[in-house]
């Protein structure tokens, strides 16, 4: 996953053929369209390409120049042009490249001898010329029978000297000019090739140039720190917004979808599917304050006997177990418990206190038993397949083929049903821990995590007190946030598929796909050179690998079945949004949420079933599918935008699109096969030579603090992969580009070359403020690394930046020493 969402789970047709890059002039036009972030000068749309003149020639019937004639060869194509902005392939749009031809018609001597024997010298021509490459050999142009032989003289000398002086002098001074032509010609590519590109000054490179430059911070020096140099202004124009305990560009463009879906889920039209009018019913009723403030704890106390799935309170075992560094946090935990209970009605605080301490202390006790993050990422370890009759016999606390029949009705469950479980020891020593525990305990502690998370569905009383919680947690600011907001993010969270129609229609160009489909191509592409390099991989893994990265299957923007209103109205089907019923919509989807999950037992994986919704600014890689998934949200300013320069749609989108395809091959990841199986593909060789590899990053990573606390570089690992693999992806998909293309112009005023364009735009994705308390939370729960490190510890990497920066050896931003993987 590109970015961790808070609260939720880690995820779950390629095109096959080469397909070129966007045209290269377009008219500048955003990715997204309707109510979107726009760059002055945004507008209209790609100019189609033009078709070669052969091919339109063969198509109308014409007969095509003879090869004899005068007149450029049909190979030659028109002349190189001068480079332009993002600069373009084929201008003729012929496709080829080099190839050559043999004369169809026989030169006119020889058709003088045909013609005395009767043979016609003109055949209309029915295949195209390339396929008329392909088909014809040397005995195809004239009858095997006939030879035809031409004398000239025998004698280089005398051909000249039967010349006039007048033939002669011109001869001489055709060949005098040849000889200048070429030498022009020769001058002119050398300066072609090496002159500096041209100044954009369009309105669009203009407007991209401004926000660059308020961003960074140009009086840092690039190669001691360049997530400062990058994104020092932005920083100092950015602290952390009240309400918030981080902010940074996704925060930014987020804002921007919710304000997008506030409108559409606000304003009804005819033409909205009945799956779309339940999302906005839901919408509505968590606006309805009066409604929900009248009800108070009501609808949850009527929930009270039912309870749902047990698990920590807190984000993190390491908040239980190391009690002197997180006190503050397990006070606050505390009182936030008591108070839930008291605005439940559960009596006087001196009442609840010594009962909630009861549940905090068996939350202590699962935590001691839960395995640490960085352990749980080597999955076939603890990947383990059992029958039901196997798991009761290794967790006898609980009665396990009554409860799977329930959860999963109407499907059957016997005995012999396989079950995947993760960490046999973990559930062992939860049976144990359930058999020595009070019963009364089991039931408060199942009844406060009902509690903890249908809490926030309930009236001003319990956001207050989840408010207050949040402040001691992160670090979050109170504020008066509109309700609107926290409305729109929940309607999204819980139908956000439902209200994606509504969303694309608004945001996603007809053509998005098609340009996404291409930028990933080129980042596979250059993956793939960069895997056949590698020396470390021997070479049955290495083609074993490029199976996988081929098999990759790509899904953008959004699953197909929410375009089509009947599939998603079926989809919808079994939920009911009621009017004015806040709390009871959130309860009435957990139980759809959960019928759909069950639905899936013994069916094989369903692409369109994706982990997250169109308008979200994330994307993530499913092992599992061997698929890759971006959303609409993210598939914007400012990680893509027609207008501006491709070194910054690669260093923004493209990174993206690397650190996506890299996570099949980064240390979970690449223990799936090409088809989403859990197997050891790799040679032991090879395996061994990947855990050197990856050791290096583990020690880099971990030798990086926040607030001198250290970033656990083997829980971050499989993040910082994607990131180095990503960068140096797009990086290499971008020189291809510009070999192809030409080089582009430049950004006014910058001083900078558009590869190093490149780096500042991948780094100030990454701008970003946190507070302490989420800094802290985030280096114990994140499997990413901070913001800063995820750009310092790649471009220090990267041998490509130091020397596009020109940073000494040795420098912060230089090491001497790189990591490497892919």
């Amino acid at each position: 996953m590109f970015l961790r969402r808070k609260g939720g789970r880690e995820p779950l047709p390629a095109c096959k053929r080469e397909a070129p890059l966007p045209d290269p002039h377009p008219t500048p036009r955003p990715l997204g369209r309707g109510r979107r972030l726009r760059v002055p000068g945004d507008s209209g749309g790609r100019s189609p390409g033009a078709a070669g003149e052969g091919a339109g020639a063969a198509r109308a019937g014409l007969r095509p120049r003879r090869w004899c004639e005068a007149g450029p060869s049909p190979t030659a194509g028109p002349p190189r042009p001068e480079p332009r902005a993002r600069g373009g392939g084929d201008p003729a749009g012929s496709g080829r490249r080099g190839r050559t031809m043999r004369s169809l018609w026989p030169p006119r001597p020889v058709a003088a001898a045909l013609s005395a024997l009767g043979m016609s010298t003109y055949k209309r021509a029915t295949l195209d010329e390339e396929d008329l490459v392909d088909s014809l050999s040397e005995s195809d142009v004239y009858p095997n029978h006939l030879q035809v032989n031409f004398r000239g003289p025998r004698n280089g000398q005398r051909c000249w000297a039967a010349r006039t002086p007048v033939e002669k002098r011109l001869v001489v001074l055709v060949v005098l000019l040849a000889a200048a032509l070429v030498a022009c010609l020769a001058v002119l590519g050398i300066q072609y090739q090496t002159r500096t590109p041209s100044v954009c000054l369009s309105e669009a490179c203009i407007s991209v140039t401004s926000s660059i430059l308020s961003s960074m911070d140009p009086t840092v020096d690039p190669c001691q720190d360049f997530f400062t140099y990058a994104c020092g202004g932005w920083i100092k124009a950015n602290p952390v917004p009240d309400g918030h305990s981080r902010w940074g560009t996704f925060s930014n463009l987020w804002e921007h979808n919710q304000a997008i879906i506030k409108h559409l889920l606000e304003n009804s039209t005819a033409s909205v599917s009945e799956a779309e009018r339940k999302a906005q019913v839901y919408y509505r009723a968590c606006m309805n304050e009066t409604r929900i403030e009248e009800l108070k704890a009501k609808p949850l106390m009527e929930l009270i006997e039912k309870v749902d799935q047990s698990g920590l309170g807190l984000p993190s075992r390491d908040y239980y177990l190391n009690k002197t560094e997180n006190e503050k946090v397990l006070t606050g935990y505390l009182n936030y418990m008591v108070q839930l209970g008291k605005l439940l009605g559960g009596g006087a605080e001196d009442t609840i206190r010594p009962q909630m301490q009861q549940i905090l202390d068996f939350e202590t006790a699962l935590a001691n038993i839960t395995i640490p993050q960085e352990k749980r990422r080597d999955e076939e370890l603890i990947y383990h397949k059992v029958t039901a009759a196997e798991l009761q016999t290794l967790a006898p606390a609980i009665n396990w083929l009554p409860f799977l029949n329930t959860i999963f009705y109407p499907v059957e469950i016997n005995e012999s049903e396989p079950i995947v479980i993760y960490d046999k020891e973990y559930l062992s020593k939860v049976s144990t821990l359930i058999n020595s525990t009070d019963k009364c305990l089991l039931n408060n502690y199942m009844i406060w995590n009902l509690v903890r998370k249908t809490s926030s569905f309930l009236d001003q009383r319990f956001q207050d007190a989840d408010e207050k919680f949040m402040e001691v947690m992160y670090g979050t600011k109170k504020t008066c946030l509109p309700r609107w907001k926290f409305c729109v993010s929940d309607t999204e969270n819980t139908l956000g598929f439902a209200l994606g129609p509504m969303f694309v229609k608004a945001t996603f160009a007809e053509d998005s796909k098609n340009i996404a489909s291409e930028i990933i191509l080129e980042i596979k592409k250059a993956f793939e050179e960069s895997l056949s390099t590698l020396k470390w991989m021997d070479e049955d893994t290495r083609k074993s690998a490029k199976e996988k990265a081929d098999a990759i299957y790509n899904m953008i923007g959004y699953p197909n079945f929410i375009m089509d209103p009947k599939e998603l109205d079926k989809v919808f089907n079994d939920y009911t949004a009621v009017p004015d019923l806040y709390f009871e919509n959130a309860m009435r989807f957990f139980n759809f949420s959960w019928r759909v999950t069950a639905d899936q037992l013994r069916k094989a994986p369903n692409r369109d079933q994706w982990s997250m919704t169109p308008p979200m600014v994330n994307a993530y890689y499913s092992p599992t599918k061997n698929e890759i998934v971006f959303p609409a949200g993210i598939l914007q300013a400012p990680f893509y935008t027609r207008s501006s320069p491709n070194a910054l749609n690669f260093g923004g989108i493209g990174v993206v699109v690397g650190h996506e395809l890299t996570h099949a091959f980064d240390d979970q990841g690449r223990e799936y096969d090409k088809d989403g199986n859990l197997r050891p593909w790799w040679k032991n060789s090879s395996v061994e030579a990947f855990k050197q590899q990856t050791a290096c990053m583990v020690e880099q990573y971990g030798n990086y603090s926040v607030n001198g606390e250290p970033v656990n570089g083997r829980h971050t690992l499989g993040e910082n992969i994607a990131d180095n693999g990503g960068l140096k992806a797009a990086y290499r998909a971008y020189q291809n580009w510009v070999k192809k293309n030409g080089a582009e112009q430049t950004l006014p005023t910058l001083g900078l070359t558009n590869n190093q364009l490149f780096f500042l735009s991948f780094a100030q994705v990454w701008c970003s403020v946190r507070t302490p308390e989420s800094s802290h939370e985030g280096l114990i729960t994140d499997p990413h690394s901070p913001s800063r490190f995820r750009v310092i510890g790649s471009i220090s990497n990267s041998k490509e930046f130091s020397e596009h920066f020109h940073c000494p050896p040795g420098s912060p931003m230089n090491p001497h020493h790189k990591c490497e993987v892919w």
